[in-house]
């Protein structure tokens, strides 16, 4: 079988793609990616084929994180819809060429959280199948809770249909002009409620443990439809693995820190709030810093350290800070780690919601936190209740391999059936 996945982000949206990938091609099928060109490297690492596509996300998420920051100021919004566009429709008709051209005789199209529109129309022109990979729930629910907007389960739902309809209506011109070029009829509906009404495949890749009720709310579609498989993960060490491991068992075991692909205006800065904030607590910390220079001086009970085994190196910490992406929350709860969650854009603050509603943690925006409130909510993330509730809920986590094996039994599965 020929798998064209495509998906587009940072690294927590492509990995989980890329652990789907790796499995399908051990089982010894023709597995294509396409990915944004900063990404090209990271998933070839894997051993999987990728292609550039779309715009660079390491310029992207800057953008993404001004927008998000402007968007809690009141502002006309006619600007706030052309900021979107800007943002989600750029380099469209290109991603459709290069699609159109690497789908060539696929049996299957997979998208990732975003730009769903011109895989389900490349899609439809071959008339294969299409699947989405979720790490977090895109379709409207009622399970979902936002730190920044304390309101009901139903206003929530509401406003997610909103953001889905706002989307559809600034991509329509694009998805228009693709339908066209392809010689496609004119659409009748979204691209996500084609899906829907289709009955297309849309894997659910967290585990069902961290929403609760979600699972029930949707029992009425195919049971086949919205599938949990758990969080993916290619599970990557990294060279300096053993020199953390050996610090970490020098002494107390720390609290991990890291932000991801999470902008952080000043690291210097940062490093410092931590590295105060832990002493004053007693604690150790490990640091994920992009900047480990000699300009970021930091004391004993603190070390930088760039990417890391997280299967690994999490269960033998204390505690974790974070950004709030799918995968590291996925990894700390994994690893049994009460958790504090430290928002900033896209998916972050649902996880951050969920991981308060589950009471193994905390979460606040990022931009709002000082060495105060970091030592006010670590003494909250540290307390025994909460320790214990992070442990109760890591072995009800998804083994990253087995969450990979349902993946790909159900892309298979989906090929024969052909839905």
């Amino acid at each position: 079988m020929k798998f064209v996945l495509a998906t587009h982000g940072t690294r927590g949206d492509i990995e989980p793609c890329a652990s789907v990938g790796l499995e399908l091609l051990r089982r010894g099928h023709d597995v294509r990616m396409a990915v944004p060109p900063n990404m090209i490297g990271f998933v070839e690492s894997a051993g999987l084929s990728a292609v550039a596509y779309g715009p660079d996300t390491d310029q992207q998420i800057v953008a993404v994180a001004d927008f998000m920051h402007d968007s809690f100021k009141i502002q006309n919004p006619v600007n706030v819809a052309r900021a979107l566009k800007e943002l989600y429709v750029e380099g469209w008709a290109e991603m459709s060429r290069t699609l159109t051209s690497l789908a060539d005789g696929a049996d299957l199209l997979m998208t990732g959280q975003t730009y769903h529109g011109v895989v389900v129309n490349v899609a439809e022109y071959y008339d294969v199948p299409v699947a989405g990979l979720h790490h977090f729930p895109m379709q409207p629910n009622g399970q979902i809770g936002l730190p920044f907007l304390p309101a009901p389960a139903p206003v929530v739902r509401s406003i997610v249909k909103a953001a889905w309809n706002l989307y559809a209506q600034i991509t329509k011109a694009e998805e228009r002009a693709q339908r066209r070029e392809l010689g496609l009829p004119k659409a009748t509906a979204s691209a996500r409620q084609r899906m829907v009404e289709r009955g297309s495949l849309e894997i659910q890749a967290y585990d069902v443990a961290c929403f609760p009720g979600l699972a029930e709310e949707w029992k009425g579609l195919r049971p086949s439809q919205r599938p949990f498989v758990g969080a993916l993960t290619l599970e990557l060490g990294a060279d300096t693995d053993d020199d953390v491991a050996s610090w970490i068992a020098s002494g107390k075991p720390p609290i991990y820190f890291g932000f991801g692909s999470t902008p952080v205006q000043s690291p210097a800065e940062t490093v410092a709030m931590i590295a105060a904030a832990s002493a004053e607590l007693g604690e150790r910390a490990l640091i994920y810093s992009a900047d480990r220079s000699d300009s970021i001086r930091h004391a004993d009970h603190v070390k930088l350290v760039g990417q890391v085994n997280y299967t690994t190196i999490l269960p033998t910490c204390r505690a974790a800070v974070h950004h709030g992406g799918a995968g590291t929350t996925a990894a700390s709860l994994r690893a049994g780690l009460p958790t504090l969650v430290l928002w900033d854009v896209a998916d972050q603050p649902i996880w951050g919601a969920q991981v308060k509603s589950l009471k193994v943690g905390s979460a606040r925006r990022l931009t709002r936190v000082t060495r105060k409130s970091l030592v006010r909510d670590l003494r909250s993330i540290l307390s025994e209740e909460c320790t214990a509730r992070a442990r109760d809920i890591a072995p009800r986590m998804t083994k990253p391999a087995d969450a990979a094996a349902s993946a790909a039994d159900l892309l298979e599965q989906t090929v024969r059936v052909g839905v």
